[in-house]
């Protein structure tokens, strides 16, 4: 999905813009970027780096005295293209990064190419969506005007900051599908996507930008140049997966939404089992709520090795990711051996990894391997968010299976979304089956939006239920 980090201070924001871009990292990652503005000479200075062989710090670190003297800088993680992009417009000069899907990219391009205009960047030989955005937003007589133009024409979801030569513009997208928060400490104002950046930094976080909420802000405070929509549509899947555990998302912290909503499927659980483990890293909030809901022991038997191995849906090809993910990975032998044992996972999407781990842990002596996920079967694609690398609906086991039952990857749909329907119960034990599990299963909706805490109608749930709309 990517994440973003922006700062203006009355002293050199350097060490802020690089760290707490670097805290965005477990977001998934290509590119990583850094953009500031040296107000002395009047330049904005860019360096982007790919990230797939290495990490954010060992490829920037080295060059941070090129940024020395600013007091404005933007810097982004991101999953698809490189940026932040800096643009010279009727606007001024400005440099743009966004967190953002854009599902009619290329209906937006030929409309932008039809105009005689073009694209000077490209990602993997096709258009860099950044650029796009930069576009649309140019056509605007202001900067509020251009990035309402971008609300009104893209489907799928668009934030953003917008760094110019006298602050910051952040954008929330218009359903706020994906987050953005402001943080404040003296002298200097900070906006991410993720606010454990701000802690070990000294920011406090001030707000939450509410839906299609524009604001711009300097060292000292800040301007609202749109308000915020009444309707939102955050991403569940934030609290079920991406979020680290520090995060807050609309004041609802990651780590206790991962402990409830164990702490509610164990309570309602009668398996027999030994313990109660956790796959790392988002699969362990949930067990140890898991745990306190069944009154069984916590044990860790499987561990991360954390110092060298990335997320595994970091390559870009299925054979890699799940060679990552079968090595960082190291199941505990004493701790399974002829054990029942219960473990809590984020997701099943395709379920080649988790059917590798299951076989794991099985040859390391375990007795019974019991699943349970921290959501509801993944349906439908997300098309408003880069949830995973899946182009495909099929690429989920789930319509895999549907397909395999109904002769039609399309049919039934809801009966399958409806947790306890026969066709729902038929297809969680296929999945069951495919994955050599002793028992496996999925937490209720209704269980993960009252985990969150939030009304159903202020979160995206439309990968388990179809429900949202863009």
């Amino acid at each position: 999905m990517g994440g973003f980090f922006g700062v203006v201070s009355q002293q050199s924001c350097v060490a802020d813009v690089f760290y707490g871009t670097d805290y965005n990292s477990h977001m998934g990652t290509r590119r990583g970027g850094i953009v500031s503005y040296n107000a002395e000479k009047k330049v904005f200075i860019r360096s982007i780096h790919n990230l797939e062989n290495s990490y954010f710090r060992t490829k920037f670190e080295p060059e941070l005295v090129k940024f020395s003297g600013s007091q404005s800088a933007i810097g982004v993680i991101s999953d698809t293209d490189s940026q932040p992009l800096v643009i010279s417009s009727h606007l001024g000069r400005f440099s743009i990064t966004t967190v953002a899907k854009i599902v009619n990219l290329q209906e937006l391009a030929e409309q932008i190419l039809s105009k005689n205009q073009h694209f000077a960047e490209l990602s993997g030989q096709g258009i860099n969506q950044t650029e796009l955005i930069a576009l649309l937003i140019i056509q605007g007589k202001t900067f509020r005007e251009g990035i309402e133009n971008v609300f009104r024409h893209v489907k799928g979801s668009v934030s953003m900051l917008i760094l110019t030569d006298d602050g910051i513009i952040a954008a929330r997208d218009q359903w706020g599908r994906t987050p953005i928060v402001l943080g404040r400490k003296d002298g200097a104002i900070a906006a991410t996507s993720e606010d454990s950046a701000f802690a070990n930094l000294g920011y406090q976080t001030e707000r939450f930008l509410g839906p299609g909420e524009i604001v711009k802000f300097d060292a000292t405070g800040e301007q609202i140049l749109r308000p915020a929509n009444q309707e939102m549509q955050v991403c569940s899947f934030l609290w079920v997966y991406y979020g680290f555990p520090t995060s807050n998302y609309e004041d609802r912290n990651v780590e206790q939404v991962r402990f409830e909503s164990g702490r509610l499927m164990g309570e309602a659980d009668d398996t027999e089992v030994d313990s109660v483990c956790g796959i790392p890293d988002s699969g362990v909030g949930m067990a140890l709520g898991y745990a306190e809901g069944m009154k069984k022991p916590y044990m860790r038997a499987i561990s991360k090795y954390t110092p060298t191995w990335p997320r595994s849906f970091t390559p870009a090809n299925q054979e890699m990711r799940s060679l990552v993910a079968k090595m960082k990975l190291i199941p505990n032998r004493a701790m399974l051996r002829d054990k029942r044992l219960l473990f809590c996972d984020d997701s099943i999407v395709r379920g080649t990894q988790l059917r590798d781990n299951v076989k794991v842990l099985f040859e390391g002596g375990a007795k019974e391997v019991h699943m349970r996920i921290a959501c509801p079967p993944l349906i439908y694609g997300c098309p408003f968010i880069n949830f995973s690398s899946s182009k495909s609906d099929m690429e989920l086991i789930s319509r895999r299976i549907i397909a395999d039952l109904e002769g039609d990857s399309d049919k039934n749909l809801e009966l399958y979304a409806r947790t306890g329907s026969p066709q729902y119960n038929r297809m969680v034990d296929e999945i069951r089956s495919r994955l050599g599990l002793t028992t496996l299963r999925f937490a209720k909706l209704e269980d993960l939006v009252k985990a969150i805490g939030l009304p159903k109608e202020k979160l995206c749930t439309h990968c388990f239920d179809g429900s949202s709309h863009f």
